[in-house]
């Protein structure tokens, strides 16, 4: 009990609500920005993995039922995408613990987890343009049930179920910027619901995996879900008060420094890439709006909506 009363554990419970937050405005950026934070907080990477995994679990389950209530998600590509992820998530803690010994696991941790921030920053950036690309194109979606593609959607599944048990990163990037390229047609609910839906047993297949191997360090579980369960709760209601397309595009460049921090670039590049990519963004995002028709700045980029002059606000985008 002594353990859970900690300035450590204090720093996990105020860290985890802060994510939480993120992850309730946008639904993504979960065990991206986690994960790496337990990393700098002190915490050895096998047990940041490890117990981050078990808290999503925990997380991703609710917000899954939710969706499932709504009747959103479409439940034969969320069976697919289960099938092709489930058993490869599951050996990413056995994965890990083949490296060799607790020295040569960190630095493969290390370097894997900057890889995927890296990756998973990229497929942010992917996701934001094709939702543009979908805002342009009038927003016009088909009410048939798209054909199931079984072989790219167990591909899909094997992927990002390796990533995510190896890493604890990429279950709500690689997957969705995946099912907008196969399934272009799918609405953003059915989206967001078959991701959260298929995400469950992923995840809990892979903190399964890595409870066998590593265990639970409870000092670092019990403030991960105190601090992001009310903090996800508080980042919700908070959604309509915020621009969605700032904080993502905010995510894509942390996402992005951590990743080449974890690699073991020197903080000077860093710090130079980043002044780099908060001066040169917004410009370079801001030309691909205009060569698709937009212009460059609003106040509500919406994704999977136009906004209409002198319509009254949209509500607030919800898509991770």
């Amino acid at each position: 009990m002594g353990d859970l009363l900690t300035l450590s554990a204090l720093s996990v419970l105020l860290v985890s609500f802060g994510v939480g937050i993120v992850v309730g405005l946008t639904g993504m950026g979960g065990g991206a920005l986690m994960t790496p934070a337990l990393i700098f907080l002190g915490v050895n990477p096998t047990a940041a993995v490890a117990n981050d995994l078990v808290a999503a679990s925990i997380n991703k389950s609710v917000g899954a039922s939710v969706h499932w209530r709504r009747g959103s998600p479409d439940l034969r590509l969320a069976g697919m995408l289960m099938i092709g992820s489930v058993p490869f998530a599951f050996a990413g803690g056995f994965i890990v613990k083949s490296v060799g010994a607790a020295e040569d696991q960190q630095a493969f941790l290390t370097t894997a987890i900057g890889c995927a921030l890296l990756f998973t920053a990229a497929t942010y950036a992917l996701r934001m343009y094709l939702q543009l690309r979908h805002v342009t194109g009038g927003n016009l979606l088909s009410e048939e049930q798209p054909r199931v593609r079984a072989i790219p959607t167990l591909l899909v599944g094997a992927v990002g179920g390796l990533l995510v048990g190896i890493t604890s990163v990429g279950s709500g990037s690689l997957i969705m910027v995946a099912l907008l390229l196969i399934y272009p047609t799918l609405s953003a609910v059915r989206l967001v619901g078959t991701d959260l839906v298929q995400a469950v047993p992923l995840v809990l297949a892979a903190a399964v995996g890595h409870v066998v191997t590593e265990g639970v360090t409870w000092a670092v579980l019990v403030p991960l879900v105190l601090g992001g369960t009310p903090g996800t709760f508080l980042g919700a209601r908070m959604a309509a008060w915020v621009t969605q397309s700032v904080i993502r595009r905010g995510i894509v460049i942390v996402l992005s420094l951590t990743g080449l921090k974890m690699l073991g670039v020197p903080p000077e590049w860093v710090g130079i890439i980043g002044a780099g990519l908060l001066l040169l963004g917004p410009l370079a995002w801001g030309f691909v709006r205009t060569r698709h028709g937009l212009t460059a700045f609003d106040n509500d980029s919406t994704a999977w909506r136009v906004s209409t002059p002198g319509a009254t606000a949209p509500p607030p985008d919800r898509t991770p």
